[in-house]
């Protein structure tokens, strides 16, 4: 019988989720009023989760572009959720086709993609409600997404995706218990960490048995595809086109973001659980951790 480090067995652990997901499971299209008006002067995440939030610009900001800017950066985070929700769809379905379909490892594997289905269409109707654009992947994160979703296994697949499950969760978890915020990111957010905490569940569980697994080569292979996933959805929470929205020139937004320290503090703060997870792992190390850094998740 095949058993995780702590020492649950592989299929317990998927029917235990299968469990949660019957009991507690949304429908985004129901359980949402996607016709409530939004709250006039309501910020769309916490003003010091804002990337620009303690720089010049900031500062030079009405309040009523400052709430529009968090609304265009929880429109890009959004984007980034859809884009990498769908590769991970893509990689969950690409194990399940050699799977047994009988397994309860399989079927929560078909569950969670039905849940990341519903996220992806929630996620598109916030975009819609918020009147933003779709914050699309630049063309090198778009085809490094395509390479990522037909090609990674093992662990570099699992932890990628906790990586971007991670830290959005950090975001929404702050979001949902603050109630100075727009009720619709409130609710999408509380949607969103819900169900997500099964998922954080089942990759932390496969992550552990695909290390235990893998040899040295693999293990150095895998730590630059995470390093480099790290990289590619920090880069994506943020899309410089966002900064146009309240009249700031986009590159001059990305470079006071990349140098603002309260930015930088909170994308640690984000990446601190699935950081020290992966660090306790063997996956943050040598050349990769160099991306880590790069990205701004730790330090030294």
């Amino acid at each position: 019988m095949e058993r995780t480090t702590a020492g649950f067995p592989r299929e317990a652990v998927a029917d235990r989720l299968l469990s949660a997901s019957v009991r507690t499971s949304y429908d985004p299209m129901v359980d949402i009023d996607w016709s409530a008006p939004p709250v006039p002067g309501a910020y769309w995440l916490p003003p010091t989760r804002s990337s620009l939030y303690g720089t010049p610009l900031w500062d030079a900001m009405t309040e009523d572009q400052r709430v529009e800017l968090t609304k265009h950066e929880v429109a890009s985070a959004a984007s980034a959720g859809i884009w990498f929700e769908t590769i991970l769809m893509q990689m969950l379905i690409r194990q399940y086709y050699d799977a047994d379909p009988t397994s309860r490892h399989a079927q929560y594997a078909l569950t969670e993609v039905a849940d990341e289905c519903r996220h992806s269409i929630m996620f598109g109707r916030l975009i819609e409600a918020a009147g933003t654009p779709v914050y699309r992947a630049e063309p090198f994160d778009h085809l490094l997404g395509r390479w990522l979703k037909s090609t990674a296994t093992g662990p570099q697949m699992y932890a990628a995706i906790l990586i971007a499950e991670e830290i959005l969760d950090s975001f929404q978890r702050e979001i949902m218990a603050d109630e100075s915020l727009q009720p619709l990111i409130r609710m999408v957010s509380r949607i969103h960490v819900v169900e997500e905490a099964r998922h954080v569940r089942f990759a932390r569980d496969e992550l552990t048995r695909q290390v235990e697994a893998a040899g040295p080569v693999a293990l150095a292979y895998a730590r630059l595809v995470i390093g480099r996933a790290a990289y590619s959805i920090t880069r994506r929470l943020v899309h410089p086109r966002a900064y146009a929205a309240v009249g700031i020139d986009p590159a001059a937004g990305r470079a006071a973001a990349r140098a603002n320290p309260h930015w930088r503090a909170t994308l640690r703060w984000s990446a601190q659980r699935i950081a020290d997870h992966l660090t306790e792992l063997g996956l943050v190390a040598g050349p990769g951790r160099v991306l880590w850094r790069r990205a701004g998740l730790v330090e030294g």
